[in-house]
């Protein structure tokens, strides 16, 4: 039997915070084999359990199911409930008699923004069960061409999720330091919170993408200088983790935009990614901006070794990758499909003595009729 302040989820949570958790926590009881959610159910919190053993299935196809997960006292499960608003992709089950701490979606995420430490906790847990996920289905990747794509998203997921959780980590820790000032939580707190969001956006894209169907919110005006450089300063925070430097060179042009700002940030983000990777020592990133009669054209280009010759052509394919340890080749495919989503274009060109550079462009809004 496991104490909730005993959890590793919670145990490093002042006295406080603990208090306020013990408030909105419940216990459920449940018998050996009795449902406690099914996949398709809303997701509606998470789960601790305190006592017995729990058991996390899928269905392979519509006779077959899985067990991919037992969860044991003290551990939690039914988490990504907390960070994205989403049917439950799973099932869960008593495996013996078990009880359990549930603690509802809004409350835990209150709790989050009141504790940084419990927010990296949770997104931690979050990253090690993706892992293992990843590990089971890697295993079996020969049997199934089904799960190797399983496999090939859940690394995905697992890549794009360790900038944030940097970022998260040293922000945590900056806001716990002893006598850190009021404006240092609030600052941690924004922080932290605006990488959650991000962290449910990726998820979000990347499971998109699996549907084949356009993603997204509607398009609409937004001041181009402005959005820009509010993404770019948090691409910086992230290149700064890696030695890369970011160089803006020239303004972007302060012109309104048809966009999905939360789906075109996710441009800024694949590319400077894949900028980073290519340069595991250390590198430059030069970003620019043109004013075209009827587009504008970014270009973010790194001093990497460039695009090699045998990927060139196949750049903007789903699953194409080249030399990047854990790459699987979804970064440059999403951003291709928020693009022309957006109306625009994106393409990719080597320069003797240069890196690699990447353009995209989006098209100016038409000017509305003068009325007469």
């Amino acid at each position: 039997m496991v104490a909730l302040e005993s959890a590793e989820l919670f145990r490093h949570l002042r006295p406080e915070e603990l208090q306020a958790l013990r408030l909105v926590a419940r216990e459920r009881q449940f018998a050996a084999g009795e449902e406690i959610f099914r996949e398709g159910a809303p997701g509606d919190g998470v789960y601790v359990v305190k006592q017995g053993r729990v058991e996390i299935s899928g269905l392979m196809n519509d006779q077959t199911r899985r067990v991919f997960a037992h969860v044991e006292p003290g551990a939690m499960f039914g988490e990504m409930a907390v960070i994205e608003l989403r049917p439950r992709s799973a099932s869960a089950r008593a495996a013996s008699d078990a009880v359990v701490y549930y603690i509802p979606r809004g409350e835990l995420l209150t709790l989050i923004g009141r504790s940084p430490g419990l927010g990296l906790s949770l997104l931690q847990q979050i990253s090690h069960r993706l892992r293992e996920f990843n590990r089971l289905f890697l295993d079996e990747v020969v049997q199934a061409e089904r799960l190797a794509v399983v496999g090939r998203f859940a690394r995905a997921i697992v890549h794009d999720l360790k900038n944030p959780l940097s970022i998260i980590g040293l922000t945590a820790e900056m806001a716990c330091l002893p006598g850190a000032p009021p404006e240092t939580r609030q600052i941690a707190h924004d922080r932290i919170r605006k990488q959650i969001e991000r962290i449910n956006e990726l998820i979000g894209e990347i499971l998109d993408f699996t549907q084949g169907a356009r993603a997204g919110g509607a398009l609409e005006p937004t001041d181009y200088a402005a959005f820009a450089r509010e993404v770019l300063e948090e691409v910086r925070q992230e290149t700064d983790l890696k030695g890369v430097s970011l160089e803006i060179i020239g303004a972007p042009p302060a012109v309104p935009l048809l966009v999905d700002p939360r789906r075109l940030r996710r441009v800024f983000f694949n590319l400077a990614h894949n900028a980073t990777d290519a340069m595991a020592e250390g590198g430059r990133i030069f970003v620019r901006f043109r004013r075209e009669p009827r587009e504008v054209v970014t270009e973010i280009e790194d001093t990497g070794p460039g695009i090699p010759p045998e990927i060139a052509g196949k750049l903007f394919q789903a699953f194409a990758t080249h030399g990047k340890e854990h790459g699987t080749g979804l970064g440059l495919s999403i951003c291709k499909k928020i693009v022309e989503d957006h109306g625009g274009r994106i393409w990719a060109r080597t320069e003797p003595g240069r890196g690699a550079i990447f353009s995209f462009s989006l098209p100016q809004a038409k000017p509305m009729p003068a009325r007469p």
